[in-house]
Formats: C-alpha cells, structure tokens, sequence
C-alpha cells in the first residue's frame, strides 16, 4: 500500500502580517479542517511550537523562499489516499475559492506551487523531503520521483491518468 505525499509552497507578497494577508489567514484554519474531513485525507503535519498535530522534522523552505523579513512562508505537507482523493479537495468549494485570491496574497513565480510523490504507507515524509522533491520537479519535469495533477504517475512508477470530470461531479 501507498499514500500520496503532497507539499505545497508559496511566498507571500509581502510580510505575512501586513493586513492584505488577512485573507489567506482567514481561510487558513477552514481549510485545514475541510482537508481532514475530505475523504481520503489521510494525515498532515503540523509546525514547530504548535501542540497539534505534530511537527513532520524541521520546517525548512526550497531555495525558492524569498524571506520577507519574518522568516516565514505558507507550506503544508500532508497525506493522502490516493490522486483522486486530493484532486476532489484540491479543487472543492473552499480550497477552489482560495485559489482563485492567491494573485493578492503570493507572489508570481515560475516554479510549481505543489509537488506530488508516492511514499509505502506508515512512510512520514518531512519538510526537507517536500522541499526535495519541490526543487526536483522544477529541474527535472514530472517523472516518478517528483509531480503534478499535469502529468501523474501511479505507485509503480508509470505514467496514469484519472478522471477528472468524474472527481468534479
């Protein structure tokens, strides 16, 4: 048995007290709480210096952050069942709405805000091995190491593909 691992990274504009962010702060909590109730959730990892849940390694950042001078940057790392399962959340009713505001929160970029790779269940991956596997997809492309809902790969290694407009429905 597999899960899905999936580490997301994002820079804020600015300082990610500056009210502008209020928004994506707002939200952040919600989706949290839609991500655990999602069928196929299977775990996240929370931060250093919060009770719950517990902290997958150190956070650390790829060498995309850009630090606006508070050293922090929106990340998340979690597990899921399987492509279908994350794609159903990823593009739900609140995730789907914080993506269409991400424009006023994060800056422009040109490497990919999310990577996907296939751990042996009970596996925890940590935030090093998010940033890894991040900077990897960005080298490389998308290959069984390292990628995206584009172009995804099974547990075995091999190019699949999953129905999307059936997930929406």
């Amino acid at each position: 048995m597999h899960h899905l691992a999936v580490y997301n990274f994002n820079n804020f504009r600015v300082r990610a007290d500056e009210p502008i962010n209020q928004g994506f702060h707002d939200r952040n909590d919600l989706n949290f709480r839609a991500a655990e109730t999602s069928e196929g959730f299977v775990a996240r990892s929370g931060y250093e210096g919060e009770e719950r849940p517990e902290s997958w390694g150190p956070q650390v950042f790829p060498r995309f952050h850009i630090d606006n001078g508070d050293g922090w940057a929106p990340a998340t790392l979690s597990l899921w069942r399987d492509l279908t399962a994350l794609y159903a959340f990823t593009y739900s009713a609140i995730h789907i709405e914080a993506m269409r505001n991400a424009r006023q929160w994060f800056d422009r970029h040109t490497w990919p805000p999310y990577v996907l790779w296939w751990v042996s269940e009970g596996h925890v991956p940590t935030w090093q091995d998010g940033c890894e596997r991040l900077e990897y997809l960005h080298d490389h492309g998308s290959s069984a190491v390292a990628f995206d809902f584009k172009a995804p790969f099974d547990p075995d290694g091999h190019r699949t593909a999953f129905d999307r407009a059936a997930v929406q429905r």
